[in-house]
């Protein structure tokens, strides 16, 4: 089975960080509008059990994530691939990349692009909104996709965006690789708002993995995002730790979202 071994995302952001110009990027990008880029799809070569949007990192795009879930012994999956718009990268001095969203720092204390964040959850939202009622809807991605994922969980346990508006989408499992947790200190806060938000935030199978050995997104930023997560009522969260395991994916790790996504989705037995 061919897997990724490393990502773009990790070359451009080691690349950037050896200029010199790194220290100054972290000035706001100016707000504009945004298109999204091409989006692939892998469709499933067994029944239709699930659909899975799965997001890219910084200055990736889908077809790179595309040509390797196509692979992965998953029949009943359709895969969806979207492609970040193209916006200035305030962590790159203003630069333009693809991203799903303005960032600075890569970790849970950096300033949060809300409406970023908020534009690309509506826009994978709109992906799944034309699913089948009977299959089962996730996301996931890895790094900054990975945040995004981890967003789009936040609004579905509220029932709501960050603006108010209702989340319309049902999710039923959410896996962030070598991510992150934005808009962390708001969560608990959203959950507890109501009943139905801390039992959908409690029922929500999660997974995240990381590397030990990331330079990237250091891997005590992915530990401390499943804590934070936990403490907020999301408590059907595994998180798994590859040691040594730098800012890409390795056949182990996608091995393991295998296992895990046929378990939670209950595909066991389901390749017709």
């Amino acid at each position: 089975m061919q897997h990724h071994q490393r990502s773009p995302h990790r070359t451009v952001i080691q690349m950037y960080r050896a200029g010199s110009s790194y220290a100054s990027g972290s000035r706001s990008a100016t707000r504009r509008h945004v298109d999204y880029g091409r989006t692939y799809v892998a469709w499933p070569k067994g029944r239709h059990r699930a659909t899975i949007v799965w997001l890219h990192g910084l200055g990736d795009n889908g077809a790179s994530w595309y040509q390797l879930l196509e692979t992965l012994p998953l029949p009943n999956i359709k895969w969806i691939c979207p492609t970040a718009p193209t916006r200035p990268v305030s962590l790159f001095g203003g630069f333009p990349c693809a991203a799903w969203f303005d960032i600075a720092d890569p970790s849970q204390d950096g300033p949060d692009d809300a409406d970023g964040l908020e534009a690309s959850a509506a826009h994978i939202a709109n992906l799944l909104s034309s699913e089948p009622a009977d299959v089962k809807l996730g996301i996931g991605g890895f790094s900054m996709g990975a945040a995004t994922a981890l967003y789009s969980a936040s609004c579905f346990a509220h029932g709501r965006y960050g603006n108010g508006g209702r989340y319309p989408i049902n999710l039923s499992a959410v896996v962030g690789l070598s991510g992150w947790l934005p808009c962390s200190r708001s969560l608990k806060t959203k959950v507890e708002s109501s009943q139905e938000a801390a039992r959908r935030a409690a029922s929500l199978p999660l997974l995240l993995c990381h590397g030990t050995g990331d330079g990237v997104v250091p891997y005590k930023q992915g530990e401390r995002s499943a804590v934070t997560l936990r403490m907020s009522g999301f408590r059907n969260l595994t998180f798994e730790a590859y040691n040594g395991l730098e800012h890409y994916t390795i056949p182990e790790e996608m091995d393991a979202v295998c296992k895990w996504i046929t378990a939670r989705l209950q595909l066991d037995g389901s390749r017709a």
